[in-house]
């Protein structure tokens, strides 16, 4: 696997190596020691596979307590991947990072704790698969505002429209108002 940095420290794009013929293809997508040398140690303990349609954002979601670690692809389908650094003592607080996870171009993005994860669904539909180093928790779960234009962030809104959002992430924090991390 190749782990290639990112504007955002500690956010990792991760590139499989594919082994592929007339049958199709094979590649490894976690492997613990390849992962712990990228610095990337902690033990995933759950996985989330969601399937959302085109136009669709989900995000920006973090947990204060029990933070947990994503590593993200789109097995179906593309999406934009976002991560958005809520560590304040870091010097990229309240920046973010976005790439296009594919099931064509196969990367994988890792945001690391500390971190708000969102996606919004380039494709026709996108079934996105995470494994996750802690439980969900809902009681410790965070929006923030995916629209807030302090963060800037640069949606690839289809055609300028609106994204489909849940009313819960219509209603997302803005960044001075948010619940961050130290």
């Amino acid at each position: 696997m190749d782990f290639q940095p990112t504007a955002l420290p500690d956010v990792l794009l991760i590139q499989p190596k594919v082994a592929g013929d007339a049958r199709g293809f094979l590649m490894e997508t976690f492997r613990a020691a390849e992962f712990a040398a990228a610095g990337i140690g902690q033990a995933f303990v759950q996985e989330n596979h969601s399937l959302s349609r085109q136009g669709t954002l989900r995000g920006l979601h973090y947990q204060i307590q029990k933070s947990q670690g994503k590593l993200v692809r789109a097995v179906v389908g593309a999406i934009f991947d976002v991560a958005v650094d809520l560590r304040r003592s870091s010097p990229s607080f309240g920046g973010w990072v976005g790439a296009e996870l594919s099931a064509a171009n196969r990367r994988q993005m890792w945001i690391p704790t500390g971190f708000a994860h969102g996606f919004y669904v380039l494709s026709e539909t996108a079934e996105v698969v995470y494994k996750l180093t802690d439980y969900y928790a809902p009681e410790w779960e965070r929006t923030l505002l995916w629209s807030d234009p302090r963060l800037g962030i640069e949606w690839p809104l289809i055609g300028g429209r609106p994204p489909l959002v849940s009313a819960r992430d219509a209603q997302g924090t803005p960044l001075p108002a948010a619940e961050v991390f130290e």
